[in-house]
Formats: structure tokens, C-alpha cells, sequence
């Protein structure tokens, strides 16, 4: 999978099988990013909110791979609503990571995070402000693409009323037994690059008996099924570990789910309840 690329709208290409490193706290995040790196992983993934941008560009500038090569996102945090804020703290994170530039940076949520499934306010003005800083780093060459994160097709379409360059990714949660179709269907309509996060929804998919049995007809584990799902719906994926036999395993994914089984993995039961991870944004849609 790490040949695997998809093109963004401004022609700059992303590779579809990224490490993501959500709960890498930052002490050993440069040792997690450089294994993957060895491995072969050319896409990390990371965000403000995360703690940890400055053992990811570490592990980055020390890999032994060339900048040039690794394509690395992060984002800017959901509470940050207006323009000095955001600009601010797209400069704070090439800072931090010791980098001239990031190759995408995008808005984590449509509204900050106490008031995510909270509050029907969806920040349009203040999500119109981080955009406009977004668009001018882009300009600017600080980054290389830009992009936002749990958008509903309405934050988009509010966003683009003053946008000047659209969306080049969405990223959202996707996995098995909670698939915003339609979301995906739109946005892939307007050339928007979806992208997948919990790919084997922290967890909770290891405890569904019809994934299971749908891993073993094809004699892969529960998150290799998961991830090659959303290879499959065109999305780039992004399963988050610091273990680097699962990072192997992660990326040995070339197989193919049929149409049919593809179609019955759309089809299984909606996850009803994340544990601590409550917080995830509800996003509309058929799942």
C-alpha cells in the first residue's frame, strides 16, 4: 500500500495509507513516525490538539528519509475561530515541527470541541476566518494543500459562499458500521479527497461478530478488513499506532473485498456507543 496515491485538486499527490497518531503522546512519537518511515509509510498524520507536533517533526527531520518525500498533516484546533488565531497557530506548529512547510494542514472541526453534539451553532463566521488564515499560509507556500476535518455537506456549503479555494480533504470518522455515504458521495462529487480516521473504530469493530466472520472468510485480521474498507470507498486511511508490528500488518492490505461483501459491510448494524469516545461528531446521512 505505501505506493498508493491519490491526487488533490491542485495536482499535489497524498499517499492513501497514512500513520496517524492520536494518543502518541510527544516523548515517543519521533520513535513511532521514524518506524513507520523505515517501514515504508510516507504520510503522517498529527494535529495541534494532539500534543505531540514536536516529536512528530523530530522524528520527521531524523528519519533519513527527505523531506521531500514524506507528506505531513496537521491541524488547526477546533477552538480556534477566527483569523489571528488560526494564522497564529499554523506558524506556532512549522515551529514546533521544525519545518519551512507542511504538506496539508486542515480545520479539525466545524465547531470547537465542548460543543461538538452539544449546540446546533456551527460557527459558520468563525470557520470562514480559519479558512481565509488557511488559504493565505497556502498563498503564502507554508503549506501545501489545505483542507477541514468532520465538515456536514452544510459547513461546506456555507464555507465555499466565501471561500476563494475550495476544500482539497474531509476528513472524518468512517469505518465499518458507521459510513457516511452520502457525505462521502458529495464530496468526492465536488473533487473533495475524503479521508478516514478510527478505520476500526477504537476498537469496537474487534467485538462485532459479522466483521469478524467477514475477516476470516478472507483470512485477514479484523483491522486489516477495516482498513482495506475504506481503501475500497476511495478514501485515504489513517490507523493510529506507535506499534510497529501493527503498522506492518496495517499496510499488508492489497486484497480485494468483493462488490457483494462490500455492499454487506455498508450494511452492518450502526455502532451505537464509542465508550470514552462519546465525543465523536454525528454526521448526517446514510450509514
Amino acid at each position: 500500500m505505501f505506493d498508493k496515491k491519490l491526487t488533490l485538486a491542485n495536482g499535489v499527490e497524498i499517499p492513501q495509507l497514512a500513520l496517524g497518531t492520536w494518543l502518541i503522546d510527544d516523548a515517543p512519537a519521533a520513535d513511532a513516525v521514524k518506524a513507520a518511515l523505515q517501514m515504508g509509510y510516507r504520510h503522517i498524520d498529527t494535529a495541534q490538539a494532539y500534543g505531540n507536533e514536536h516529536g512528530i517533526g523530530e522524528g520527521v527531520r531524523t528519519s533519513g528519509i527527505a523531506r521531500n518525500e514524506i507528506f505531513v498533516t496537521s491541524k488547526v484546533a477546533a477552538e480556534h475561530k477566527d483569523y489571528k488565531s488560526a494564522a497564529a497557530g499554523i506558524d506556532e506548529t512549522l515551529r514546533k515541527m521544525g519545518m519551512d512547510y507542511l504538506d496539508m494542514m486542515i480545520i479539525h472541526s466545524p465547531q470547537p470541541w465542548k460543543f461538538v453534539n452539544q449546540s446546533d451553532d456551527r460557527f459558520v463566521e468563525g470557520n470562514r476566518e480559519a479558512w481565509r488564515a488557511l488559504e493565505d499560509a497556502y498563498k503564502a507556500g507554508k503549506l501545501r494543500a489545505i483542507g477541514v476535518s468532520n465538515f456536514l455537506q452544510s459547513d461546506l456549503e456555507s464555507l465555499m459562499e466565501t471561500a476563494e479555494i475550495q476544500p482539497m480533504v474531509n476528513q472524518v470518522l468512517c469505518h465499518i458500521s458507521n459510513s457516511p455515504l452520502d457525505l462521502i458521495d458529495d464530496c468526492t462529487a465536488k473533487g473533495i479527497v475524503m479521508e478516514a480516521y478510527s478505520p476500526v473504530a477504537h476498537g469496537e469493530a474487534m467485538k462485532n461478530p459479522e466483521i469478524a466472520e467477514m475477516a476470516q472468510k478472507y483470512g485477514v485480521s479484523i483491522p486489516q478488513l477495516c482498513i482495506r474498507y475504506d481503501i475500497q470507498l476511495g478514501m485515504i486511511v489513517l490507523p493510529k499506532t506507535a506499534n510497529p508490528a501493527h503498522m506492518k500488518t496495517n499496510a499488508d492490505v492489497d486484497f480485494i473485498i468483493s462488490d457483494a461483501d462490500m455492499h454487506t459491510l455498508k450494511t452492518v448494524k450502526h455502532i451505537e456507543n464509542y465508550g470514552d469516545h462519546s465525543f465523536f461528531p454525528v454526521f448526517g446521512g446514510k450509514f
